[in-house]
């Protein structure tokens, strides 16, 4: 078992920050691509950012210049930093970790959520 605990969601005003951490856990034998997503009710869960274990990134076109995905792969930890915030950047956000656990099986993770409120 493989599992990501999130942190770092909260209530922000309009054009502050907030960084989002999420550490992997248990039986990891190696995690390959870390990213972060968000849903709104109603909505489907879309990519923010993504990154490969070798440092390579992706952004969604609506936080490019905004967002900074990086990750520490001594600690199985990928972190979020969010400048700018908008109030549509409102949503939970969850961290996804892809790789493959001590059984040499693929694993797949998400973590639970962690709630991002941006007022106006």
């Amino acid at each position: 078992q493989v599992q990501l605990v999130e942190s770092g969601g909260g209530l922000v005003q309009a054009g502050g920050s907030l960084r989002l951490s999420c550490a992997a856990s248990g039986s990891i034998f190696s995690i390959n691509d870390m990213g972060w997503y968000r849903q709104v009710p109603g909505k489907q869960r879309e990519l923010v950012a993504a990154i490969t274990r070798g440092g390579r990134t992706n952004y969604a076109d609506s936080v490019k210049g905004r967002f900074t995905i990086s990750r520490d792969n001594a600690k199985n930890t990928v972190y979020l930093q969010m400048n700018s915030l908008k109030p549509e950047d409102t949503a939970v956000y969850y961290c996804n970790a892809n790789g493959v656990n001590t059984a040499r099986a693929i694993i797949d993770s998400w973590g639970r959520g962690t709630q991002v409120t941006v007022s106006s």
